[in-house]
This record gives C-alpha cells, sequence and structure tokens, in this order.
C-alpha cells in the first residue's frame, strides 16, 4: 500500500472526530508521531502485556478488543470500526497494553508513536492535558465495556 502523504496524514488527523477542534499547532506536532498502517484480518494490533507504544486512530475494517478468560478464551469486549481510536496505555506506565486487539477484516489505521507523544507532551502541557482530555472518556467507555462484558458473563452464575 502507498504510504499517505504528510499533507493527507494531516487531514485525516484534522478531520477525525477525536481531535476535532485541536489546535493547528497541536495537529502538526501529532503529524510528526503518526504514520499510515494496515492489517490484515486474524493479526493483532495490541497485545495484553506487551510494551504499548503506539494508538490507532481506525479509517477503514474492524478490530475486536478482547480479553482473555480462563475457561472460556477470548471474549469480545468491544468492536471499533472507522473513526474509533483504539489503544491508551501508552499513555500510563508501565505502558503495557491491558486488552488484546485483533483485527476482524483488512484494517487501515493511523498509527501514532506514544514514545514520540510523551516526550512532546513532556515539552507541551497544554497538548499533554489536551490528549488527556480526549482519551478520558475513551477510557472510560472501554472500561464500562468490559464491565458490562463480565457482567453477561458472570452475572447470572450463583
Amino acid at each position: 500500500m502507498k504510504d499517505m502523504a504528510i499533507e493527507d496524514l494531516s487531514r485525516f488527523l484534522c478531520e477525525h472526530p477525536f481531535f476535532r477542534g485541536l489546535p493547528a499547532d497541536h495537529l502538526a506536532t501529532l503529524v510528526g508521531c503518526s504514520s499510515n498502517t494496515t492489517f490484515e484480518s486474524g493479526e493483532f494490533l495490541l497485545r495484553e502485556g506487551a510494551p504499548a507504544d503506539r494508538w490507532y486512530l481506525i479509517r477503514h475494517g474492524r478490530v475486536a478488543v478482547e480479553v482473555f478468560v480462563p475457561g472460556r478464551g477470548p471474549v469480545t469486549v468491544e468492536s471499533l470500526e472507522a473513526d474509533d481510536v483504539l489503544g491508551w496505555s501508552w499513555l500510563f506506565p508501565p505502558y503495557k497494553a491491558h486488552f488484546d486487539a485483533r483485527a476482524l477484516s483488512l484494517v487501515r489505521a493511523l498509527s501514532l508513536d506514544g514514545a514520540c507523544l510523551r516526550t512532546k507532551c513532556d515539552t507541551d502541557p497544554v497538548l499533554g492535558y489536551e490528549l488527556m482530555r480526549r482519551f478520558a472518556p475513551v477510557l472510560v467507555q472501554r472500561l464500562d465495556a468490559t464491565r458490562t462484558q463480565l457482567l453477561d458473563l458472570y452475572g447470572s452464575q450463583p
């Protein structure tokens, strides 16, 4: 697949709902930490316990966010699609993924380098605050979906 030009990355970031209203200088910083990527169906974007050094803006395709349940295997907590955000563990030490994320179809995504952005946030606390403010609802949504799934799995057992 042909790499996206910097202008295309900038346009995609600017148009993505997650970054709506973000100042142009912050978008320029994000472009510097971004790249285009694809995943084939069945390929993992994240593995629980692995280093969380990237996060993704899904452009196309479907991704299953999964947790491994002993005796049951992988359980889908949430399904993500275009315009969804995947990965928040890059923000918090020890920077390890908390879930598996597996492509359910061909996935095209913008990949953002977490280490690059942590460095940028350290030098620009306003950018850091903006990213934290935008990631907080994602975190809450993911934890809520996990809680709901666990209640579905175990709620009816004595």
